[in-house]
């Protein structure tokens, strides 16, 4: 079957499954493969659970004619998103970088929904099949798009804007993010500017951060749109410190306050800000979309245990966004302040570098307490005052064992840590 008449059936079942535990009646089942798991072996359980039809890449399941037998599941899957963009005619803006982007896709939705009808990923279903995914559930009624773009090798960005084919795009920054795949900082930065690359060649448009000098070179021959927080640029906002939150002052002098803690999240509010007057929403409304914004899945949120107040910032880690993280965390008022720190991974040959360069951070910080996890970190515990457990369970055993009321502790550690299991 080819991919113009599988979208007729689309068009029919536009609701698309991946997983056959969590079936919708009358969904399309595509069985992908995995590491430890082959989708195909699970098509007739799933049209047994109310999908219409599966579709499979392995001779031996397409014994039905309900599923559909392709050369390769998952390619078919990114052409049929490629397909189905090529049919609706509106923008979508790529929201590519190190870090950030979660959120601000977050905050973009939130601005931007205030006059557009706006679809965006959910959570961070940012890879080669999150991306296509999220471009099926594109309806006729949408009439904007924001799709997050992970990337930990380099032509993955490119790659995920053929299938998404973008109008618009950002690269919220450059960091030292999945260092092991990129090989090195030169190459996270030549890997983010796939997205200015895709969109130079199609005439897009993009939003650069004029206070980061290499984005600014990366996107010098593309029509752009620029904001800052001290820069000279088309849309030029200022930091106003406000306890343990990030907010900023907007250009008209609108104040906008936000419930992200961290003053490295004031930027991401300029992006979403800077879209939001770029595609003329008032920036009262802009200013209230953002303060109502509640921050989920572990990134940037204040959450009251027992008595402490704790900064949950443990959906993922690397150096940039770690450093970033403990010096905002030190520039909050309270007392008695504690962190509980994992290490990051993916750093392959930087590991040691990196991890040595935050304990070196750590010595300069005015913190009570310090709480090491991993192995990487444990190599240079010796260096500080601190506590250093192997694993989270262990770390957990001990917390709860505690008596912290009153204290304020910042967590945070890539996903592999799950570090919020300590206080749930």
């Amino acid at each position: 079957m080819n991919i113009p008449e599988l979208y007729q059936i689309y068009k029919q079942h536009p609701e698309i499954c991946t997983d056959s535990r969590h079936i919708s009646v009358g969904s399309l089942f595509f069985a992908l493969k995995g590491e430890r798991f082959n989708g195909n072996a699970y098509a007739h359980q799933a049209i047994q659970s109310g999908a219409a039809y599966a579709v499979v890449d392995e001779p031996a399941f397409a014994t039905s004619s309900r599923i559909i037998l392709v050369v390769d599941v998952l390619t078919t899957l990114q052409q049929l998103a490629n397909f189905h963009r090529k049919q609706i005619q509106i923008p979508i803006l790529a929201v590519g970088g190190s870090n950030g982007k979660t959120t601000s896709k977050e905050l973009l939705h939130a601005v931007l929904s205030l006059k557009y009808d706006t679809l965006s990923t959910s959570g961070n279903l940012n890879n080669h099949i999150g991306v296509a995914l999220t471009i099926l559930r594109i309806k006729a009624h949408h009439q904007i798009a924001v799709i997050e773009m992970g990337a930990n090798h380099l032509h993955e960005t490119m790659q995920l804007c053929h299938i998404a084919e973008p109008t618009m795009g950002v690269v919220t920054n450059n960091g030292k993010d999945h260092l092991e795949g990129f090989g090195s900082i030169e190459g996270v930065r030549k890997a983010n500017a796939e997205l200015f690359e895709y969109l130079k060649s199609q005439n897009g448009f993009a939003f650069v951060n004029a206070d980061q000098a290499d984005l600014m070179l990366d996107s010098k021959d593309i029509r752009r749109f620029t904001y800052s927080l001290s820069t000279p640029s088309d849309y030029c906002c200022c930091i106003v410190s406000k306890d343990h939150f990030a907010s900023i002052l907007l250009p008209g002098g609108i104040l906008v306050k936000s419930q992200l803690a961290g003053n490295f999240n004031a930027v991401n509010i300029a992006l979403a800000a800077a879209v939001g007057h770029h595609f003329g929403i008032d920036e009262n409304e802009m200013a209230h979309a953002i303060k109502n914004y509640s921050p989920r899945l572990n990134r940037s949120q204040i959450i009251e245990y027992k008595g402490a107040t704790i900064i949950m910032d443990a959906y993922n880690a690397n150096p940039s966004s770690m450093e970033l993280a403990l010096q905002s965390y030190a520039q909050m008022t309270g007392n008695n302040k504690a962190v509980i720190l994992a290490d990051m991974l993916e750093l392959g040959p930087y590991t040691q570098e990196e991890h040595l360069r935050i304990v070196k951070l750590l010595s300069t910080l005015p913190l009570q307490q310090i709480i090491l996890i991993g192995p990487a970190f444990g190599q240079f515990a010796h260096l500080l005052q601190c506590l250093h457990f192997n694993n989270t369970a262990s770390a957990t055993d001990w917390f709860k064992e505690q008596d912290f009321s009153g204290w304020h502790i910042l967590l945070k550690g890539s996903r592999g840590y799950k570090l919020e299991t300590i206080i749930n």
